[in-house]
């Protein structure tokens, strides 16, 4: 798999990273350590976690994991939104619907929706160096190791931002190193104005990134100094589009004519859509979620397929020309 090197932390890593979003949700440890095997297996070397995934466990898994391959794979973690108090019917659910998943995988959407209401934090971290030093040292516990490669400031906002000892902290931490680097993973709307007022905290930008989003670094000048990771190419943005095109079966004709796939089918069209943020994102890192061990090699295997490029390419030039045609049955419907 192509490799790119992360951010300025002197690491190389693969294109294709791997979100711990799902782990120790409705799988247990045995069954997310074997998820995190594949995705190794597949090629994938960089993984990303938080305090809060997995009811504040997912961290520790992927620990386990390193122990596993030692300076083999590279990590991001973060800052920002602590885990939720576990409730004690969280392993009870999981025990009870873990056959039904198997069935009736719609299952598992309402399990993690239930479940992460009952496990959601209070409220946000107020973004001080104690805090966020306190913060650091249980992730590197949690993750077994004495060092970090890249460190984030969750869901932060330019207005979270009001004592300039946490930017020393920060660098102070990267010449401990402790950690690698460090940046911000938040919602696109917030990189600009983050930008403008908070720049030295922006080496690092993670950000949603899919067919149906504008270009930023045109939009909001993204510096070339600033190091990129995406994800969510795919989750709610794929139903949206699909159920778009579904909707309008003459633009759906003409687009997988244009693109030679057919893009009523979804597996088709979530192949491209994953294909298009790779191709328009060359320097970045891109991340995904699966808990099925043949999606995750799939992807891994799409990275590579040069083939896909030039369809991959259309289907966006399509979609920002046109997105208000794609769009417009549903919203007058609404």
């Amino acid at each position: 798999m192509q490799l790119i090197e992360l951010a300025d932390t002197g690491r190389t890593t693969t294109r294709l990273g791997f979100g711990c979003s799902s782990l120790m949700g409705a799988m247990g440890r045995r069954a997310s350590l074997a998820i995190l095997e594949a995705a190794y297996d597949a090629g994938i070397r960089h993984f990303d976690v938080a305090p809060m995934y997995g009811y504040g466990e997912a961290e520790s898994c992927l620990g386990e994991f390193l122990r596993l391959h030692p300076n083999q794979v590279t990590v991001t973690t973060k800052y920002g939104i602590p885990p939720g108090k576990k409730s004690p019917l969280i392993s009870a659910a999981r025990r009870v619907a873990a056959p039904l998943i198997k069935i009736l995988p719609s299952v598992k959407h309402r399990l993690a929706r239930a479940a992460n209401a009952a496990t959601r934090p209070s409220e946000k971290a107020t973004f001080t160096p104690q805090e966020a030093k306190a913060s650091l040292e249980r992730s590197l516990v949690a993750l077994r190791t004495d060092h970090i490669d890249l460190w984030l400031l969750h869901e932060a906002s330019a207005a979270d931002f009001q004592d300039e000892a946490l930017l020393s902290l920060l660098e102070q931490e990267v010449q401990r190193g402790t950690i690698g680097s460090f940046g911000i993973g938040s919602s696109v709307d917030k990189i600009p104005t983050l930008l403008a007022e908070h720049p030295a905290y922006c080496r690092t930008l993670q950000y949603e990134w899919s067919v149906l989003n504008a270009n930023i670094d045109a939009a909001h000048a993204v510096p070339a100094s600033s190091f990129r990771i995406h994800h969510r190419a795919l989750t709610d943005n794929f139903r949206s589009l699909h159920r778009g095109l579904t909707a309008n079966i003459d633009l759906c004709k003409r687009w997988s004519a244009s693109t030679n796939i057919d893009l009523s089918n979804a597996t088709d069209l979530a192949r491209l859509m994953l294909k298009a943020a790779l191709l328009m994102n060359p320097a970045s890192i891109l991340l995904f979620s699966s808990k099925n061990p043949h999606h995750i090699n799939a992807n891994a295997k799409l990275a590579n397929d040069r083939t896909l490029e030039a369809p991959a390419a259309a289907l966006y030039r399509l979609v920002q020309a046109e997105r208000d045609q794609l769009f417009h049955r549903r919203t007058g419907a609404t």
